[in-house]
């Protein structure tokens, strides 16, 4: 018996995931109904065709619903003030929330980095696209050396970021830089988002720098390429863009860590290519996302049905 879901947010995330779900989850995970707040919103309006109930009366709306009680798992591509009340409305009644925004409410996640992890927490938070993007190559970096400063940088097209995304610029730089530290294991994170307005749109680009203080380069490159494949079984236009650079670090760079000795500077170059499963190829921001909170919600059926 497959798993019951809502999404809600039927924006460009939100309408991402509902294409996601129908197409590679069909037998797993069962959308019962995405929420919206304009009934003519184009997500909706490919709800209907699809045969999947659109509620354009928001959370209470979902709570109104005829089968919200068959639903297990409510995904939330909002935003993130608006996540916080949706979450206050939901979780009282026994839903397991996966947030897509960076409210930050539940336990960070990241797939290929601690899947395991929180499979029973009531709310999930999937940090940011660029935090799903960069963060599994902190963490791949960690399990051979200590980083002792991880700085991210996500590059994005401007026509890929709806209105949610543009709210949460403040939250992005801060979910981000907790969850390099959390989940990376970073000792200090930073992160930085762009939205580039060239056109044609640009492809997904990140750019991940990590101070480290051994010089281990050939077991630092076998990690992030093992980490990059794993990534692209659920994303599979996740790719280095080029070789892992390393240099030695300059005396006024050291300074942003108390680490010992010399540090070595390693960084990442990554592009994403989306799925195109709704918007076009360029927009891997919003194909990171919702591939990974696929992925976490496919892994809690799972568990469910283990236990």
């Amino acid at each position: 018996m497959s798993t019951k879901v809502a999404i809600i947010g039927s924006g460009n995330i939100g309408t991402d995931l509902l294409i996601k779900i129908k197409r590679l989850a069909g037998e797993e995970l069962e959308t019962v109904a995405l929420v919206g707040i304009d009934p003519e919103s184009d997500g909706l309006s490919r709800a209907r065709r699809l045969g999947i109930d659109a509620v354009s009366t928001g959370v209470q709306g979902l709570v109104e619903h005829p089968r919200f009680d068959e639903i297990d798992i409510v995904f939330d591509a909002t935003s993130a003030k608006a996540h916080e009340h949706n979450d206050s409305i939901v979780r009282p009644y026994g839903k397991r929330l996966i947030d897509l925004t960076p409210a930050a409410v539940g336990p960070y996640v990241v797939p290929p980095v601690n899947l395991d992890a929180h499979l029973d927490a009531p709310n999930i938070n999937m940090v940011t696209c660029g935090g799903q993007a960069t963060i599994p190559m902190v963490a791949a970096i960690s399990q051979v050396t200590p980083v002792y400063w991880a700085e991210i940088v996500a590059s994005i097209a401007s026509r890929s970021a709806g209105p949610g995304t543009r709210a949460n610029i403040d939250e992005f730089t801060e979910t981000t830089s907790k969850a390099i530290e959390q989940v990376g294991g970073a000792a200090h994170g930073k992160a930085i988002i762009i939205l580039n307005p060239a056109e044609p749109p640009l492809i997904m680009r990140d750019t991940v720098l990590a101070l480290v203080g051994e010089d281990r380069k050939d077991e630092i490159v076998a990690s992030i390429v093992a980490m990059v494949a794993t990534v692209a079984t659920y994303v599979p236009g996740y790719r280095l863009k080029q070789a892992v650079q390393f240099t030695k670090v300059e005396e006024s760079m050291a300074t942003l860590t108390d680490a010992p000795g010399p540090l070595w500077k390693v960084t990442v170059f990554l592009e994403v290519e989306g799925a195109a499963h709704y918007l076009p190829a360029y927009a891997g921001n919003l194909d990171i996302m919702t591939s990974a909170a696929l992925r976490v919600a496919r892994a809690i059926a799972a568990h469910k049905v283990e236990a």
